[in-house]
Protein backbone atom coordinates (compact mmCIF):
# COMPACT_ATOMS: atom_id res chain seq x y z
CA UNK A 1 0.00 0.00 0.00
CA UNK A 2 1.21 3.76 -0.44
CA UNK A 3 0.18 7.01 0.20
CA UNK A 4 -1.89 8.78 -2.52
CA UNK A 5 0.91 11.57 -2.41
CA UNK A 6 3.19 9.37 -4.20
CA UNK A 7 1.64 9.04 -6.89
CA UNK A 8 3.60 10.25 -9.71
CA UNK A 9 3.43 10.10 -13.39
CA UNK A 10 3.92 6.22 -14.69
CA UNK A 11 2.89 4.77 -11.42
CA UNK A 12 0.72 1.76 -11.58
CA UNK A 13 -2.07 0.90 -8.39
CA UNK A 14 -4.92 -1.11 -8.54
CA UNK A 15 -8.10 0.38 -6.80
CA UNK A 16 -11.43 -1.77 -6.97
CA UNK A 17 -9.78 -4.95 -8.93
CA UNK A 18 -8.95 -2.63 -11.70
CA UNK A 19 -5.11 -1.55 -13.05
CA UNK A 20 -4.40 1.74 -13.25
CA UNK A 21 -1.30 4.04 -14.92
CA UNK A 22 -1.04 7.65 -13.56
CA UNK A 23 -0.77 9.75 -16.34
CA UNK A 24 -0.90 13.44 -14.80
CA UNK A 25 -0.65 14.18 -11.25
CA UNK A 26 -1.84 17.31 -9.18
CA UNK A 27 -1.70 18.35 -5.38
CA UNK A 28 -4.39 21.25 -4.35
CA UNK A 29 -4.51 22.05 -0.94
CA UNK A 30 -6.73 24.66 -0.29
CA UNK A 31 -6.80 27.34 2.45
CA UNK A 32 -8.20 25.51 5.01
CA UNK A 33 -9.23 21.49 5.23
CA UNK A 34 -7.22 18.70 3.89
CA UNK A 35 -5.57 18.79 0.18
CA UNK A 36 -6.97 16.82 -2.51
CA UNK A 37 -4.94 14.94 -4.83
CA UNK A 38 -6.30 14.62 -8.80
CA UNK A 39 -5.04 12.03 -10.70
CA UNK A 40 -5.76 11.41 -14.35
CA UNK A 41 -5.48 7.74 -14.94
CA UNK A 42 -5.53 5.36 -17.85
CA UNK A 43 -7.02 1.79 -17.35
CA UNK A 44 -4.84 -0.94 -18.17
CA UNK A 45 -7.14 -3.12 -19.34
CA UNK A 46 -9.75 -1.35 -21.26
CA UNK A 47 -7.33 1.57 -21.96
CA UNK A 48 -10.51 4.55 -20.44
CA UNK A 49 -8.82 7.63 -19.45
CA UNK A 50 -10.89 8.98 -16.40
CA UNK A 51 -9.86 11.34 -13.81
CA UNK A 52 -9.66 10.49 -9.86
CA UNK A 53 -10.05 12.79 -6.73
CA UNK A 54 -8.41 11.51 -3.44
CA UNK A 55 -8.02 12.94 0.12
CA UNK A 56 -4.85 13.27 1.72
CA UNK A 57 -3.81 10.47 3.91
CA UNK A 58 -5.64 7.59 1.77
CA UNK A 59 -3.65 4.48 0.74
CA UNK A 60 -4.21 2.39 -2.92
CA UNK A 61 -2.35 -0.63 -3.57
CA UNK A 62 0.59 -0.28 -5.43
CA UNK A 63 1.46 -3.03 -8.17
CA UNK A 64 4.59 -3.66 -9.77
CA UNK A 65 4.66 -4.63 -13.55
CA UNK A 66 6.90 -7.23 -15.33
CA UNK A 67 8.25 -5.85 -18.20
CA UNK A 68 10.29 -7.85 -20.93
CA UNK A 69 12.02 -6.62 -24.20
CA UNK A 70 10.39 -8.48 -27.33
CA UNK A 71 10.89 -7.99 -31.12
CA UNK A 72 7.50 -6.91 -33.37
CA UNK A 73 6.98 -9.99 -35.67
CA UNK A 74 3.54 -9.30 -37.66
CA UNK A 75 0.21 -8.31 -37.73
CA UNK A 76 -2.45 -10.89 -38.67
CA UNK A 77 -5.44 -8.44 -38.74
CA UNK A 78 -5.93 -10.00 -35.73
CA UNK A 79 -3.38 -10.03 -33.70
CA UNK A 80 -0.01 -8.38 -33.10
CA UNK A 81 2.65 -11.10 -32.58
CA UNK A 82 5.68 -10.34 -30.91
CA UNK A 83 9.30 -12.51 -30.25
CA UNK A 84 10.47 -12.39 -26.49
CA UNK A 85 14.15 -11.87 -27.00
CA UNK A 86 15.24 -13.87 -24.29
CA UNK A 87 12.92 -16.99 -24.29
CA UNK A 88 11.94 -17.36 -28.04
CA UNK A 89 8.14 -17.60 -26.87
CA UNK A 90 5.66 -15.96 -29.22
CA UNK A 91 2.94 -14.22 -27.55
CA UNK A 92 0.20 -12.58 -29.32
CA UNK A 93 -1.51 -9.60 -28.17
CA UNK A 94 -5.06 -8.13 -29.32
CA UNK A 95 -5.04 -4.63 -31.49
CA UNK A 96 -6.97 -2.99 -28.22
CA UNK A 97 -3.70 -2.56 -26.09
CA UNK A 98 -1.85 -0.75 -28.64
CA UNK A 99 -5.05 1.81 -30.11
CA UNK A 100 -3.51 4.37 -32.11
CA UNK A 101 -0.19 3.31 -31.72
CA UNK A 102 -0.48 0.40 -33.50
CA UNK A 103 0.88 2.99 -36.47
CA UNK A 104 4.34 2.95 -35.01
CA UNK A 105 4.45 -0.72 -34.97
CA UNK A 106 7.08 -1.71 -38.22
CA UNK A 107 8.52 -4.85 -38.88
CA UNK A 108 11.66 -6.19 -36.55
CA UNK A 109 10.39 -2.99 -34.24
CA UNK A 110 12.32 -3.81 -30.20
CA UNK A 111 9.53 -2.45 -27.73
CA UNK A 112 8.70 -3.39 -23.69
CA UNK A 113 5.57 -5.30 -22.99
CA UNK A 114 4.63 -5.08 -19.03
CA UNK A 115 2.63 -7.86 -17.46
CA UNK A 116 0.73 -8.57 -14.42
CA UNK A 117 0.23 -11.83 -13.39
CA UNK A 118 1.25 -12.98 -16.57
CA UNK A 119 -1.57 -10.89 -18.01
CA UNK A 120 0.28 -8.25 -20.94
CA UNK A 121 -1.74 -5.15 -20.30
CA UNK A 122 1.10 -2.53 -21.22
CA UNK A 123 3.61 -1.41 -23.90
CA UNK A 124 6.78 1.00 -23.80
CA UNK A 125 7.42 2.42 -27.44
CA UNK A 126 11.14 3.19 -27.84
CA UNK A 127 11.45 7.16 -27.51
CA UNK A 128 12.41 7.31 -31.19
CA UNK A 129 11.88 5.06 -34.33
CA UNK A 130 13.10 5.50 -38.02
CA UNK A 131 10.86 5.28 -40.84
CA UNK A 132 11.10 5.11 -44.52
CA UNK A 133 8.50 7.83 -46.48
CA UNK A 134 6.71 6.11 -48.74
CA UNK A 135 4.62 9.08 -50.38
CA UNK A 136 4.89 12.75 -49.48
CA UNK A 137 2.58 15.86 -50.75
CA UNK A 138 3.82 18.41 -53.64
CA UNK A 139 6.32 20.88 -52.38
CA UNK A 140 5.68 24.29 -54.15
CA UNK A 141 8.92 26.17 -55.39
CA UNK A 142 9.37 29.45 -53.75
CA UNK A 143 7.32 28.50 -50.70
CA UNK A 144 9.73 29.27 -48.26
CA UNK A 145 8.54 31.71 -45.69
CA UNK A 146 7.90 30.70 -42.34
CA UNK A 147 9.34 27.37 -42.12
CA UNK A 148 7.07 25.09 -44.39
CA UNK A 149 5.73 21.85 -43.69
CA UNK A 150 3.86 19.68 -45.87
CA UNK A 151 2.67 15.84 -44.59
CA UNK A 152 4.56 12.38 -45.42
CA UNK A 153 3.13 8.94 -45.27
CA UNK A 154 5.73 6.61 -43.76
CA UNK A 155 5.87 2.76 -43.99
CA UNK A 156 3.45 2.00 -41.41
CA UNK A 157 0.87 4.53 -42.58
CA UNK A 158 1.40 7.21 -40.00
CA UNK A 159 1.08 10.72 -41.11
CA UNK A 160 3.81 12.91 -39.81
CA UNK A 161 4.61 16.91 -40.19
CA UNK A 162 7.74 17.35 -41.84
CA UNK A 163 9.88 19.97 -43.56
CA UNK A 164 9.53 20.80 -47.05
CA UNK A 165 12.99 19.17 -48.11
CA UNK A 166 11.66 15.68 -47.19
CA UNK A 167 11.33 13.68 -50.36
CA UNK A 168 9.71 9.71 -51.11
CA UNK A 169 12.26 7.17 -50.20
CA UNK A 170 14.01 9.54 -47.30
CA UNK A 171 14.15 8.04 -43.77
CA UNK A 172 13.19 10.27 -40.99
CA UNK A 173 13.14 9.77 -37.34
CA UNK A 174 9.80 9.84 -35.37
CA UNK A 175 9.53 10.66 -31.71
CA UNK A 176 6.99 8.40 -30.40
CA UNK A 177 5.10 10.52 -28.04
CA UNK A 178 3.84 12.64 -30.03
CA UNK A 179 4.11 11.65 -33.29
CA UNK A 180 6.08 14.58 -34.43
CA UNK A 181 9.55 14.73 -36.59
CA UNK A 182 12.81 14.53 -35.37
CA UNK A 183 15.22 14.71 -38.25
CA UNK A 184 16.02 13.04 -41.24
CA UNK A 185 18.25 10.18 -41.05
Amino acid sequence: MIDVNQLRNGTTFTKDGELYRVLNYSHNKPGRGKATIRVQVRNLRSGARTEMTFNSGERVEDIRLEGREVQFLYDDGQFLTFMDLETYEQPQISHDIFGDDIKYLKENLQLKLNSYENEIIDYELPKSVEYEVIESEAAVAGDTANSPTKKVTVETGLTVTVPMFVNVGDTIKVNTDDGSYITRV
